[in-house]
């Protein structure tokens, strides 16, 4: 799966994807089938009504990103796409913010890894005690490493 980019003023999934690639992949997650273009326009319509050309479009470009799978059946003018998601809702999101994290920590090192625990302390004291859990792990593991290592 491709990286996705990063909208800071949107939410949820909107964060990486557009607003009508997330209506899709919703619905795409909800089904977990293969769908084609008419059943996915038929869903949306309730949203907006979208033309044919344009939820292909985007389902082609979910599907350039690696987050649909597609298969054509038919031939000629009664060929027909269908689509199915090759990663789920959590797995999209792990992977995705998984990269953020990562390039913010690149970038930026120890002020984005301090803002992240202030926030935690702020927004979530529960997280914070699952934070220091964590790290006491992690700091078991790499001393069980060194030891190895040794």
């Amino acid at each position: 799966m491709k990286r996705m980019g990063y909208r800071m003023e949107e939410e949820g999934v909107n964060r990486f994807l557009g607003s009508l690639e997330s209506l899709i992949m919703e619905l795409m997650w909800e089904s977990g089938d293969w769908m084609n273009v008419q059943q996915l326009r038929e869903s949306l319509k309730s949203e907006q009504v979208y033309s044919v050309n344009t939820i292909m479009t985007v389902l082609n470009r979910l599907f350039d990103k690696g987050i649909l799978d597609k298969q054509a059946a038919g031939r000629g003018r009664n060929k027909l796409a269908h689509f199915k998601v090759m990663v789920s809702r959590e797995d999209f999101i792990m992977e995705q913010t998984r990269n953020v994290t990562e390039g913010l920590i690149k970038d930026f090192g120890e002020v984005v890894v301090a803002h992240m625990m202030d926030v935690v302390e702020e927004l979530d004291p529960d997280l914070l005690r699952k934070v220091e859990q964590m790290l006491q792990e992690a700091k078991m593991r790499n001393s069980d490493d060194n030891t190895k290592s040794s």
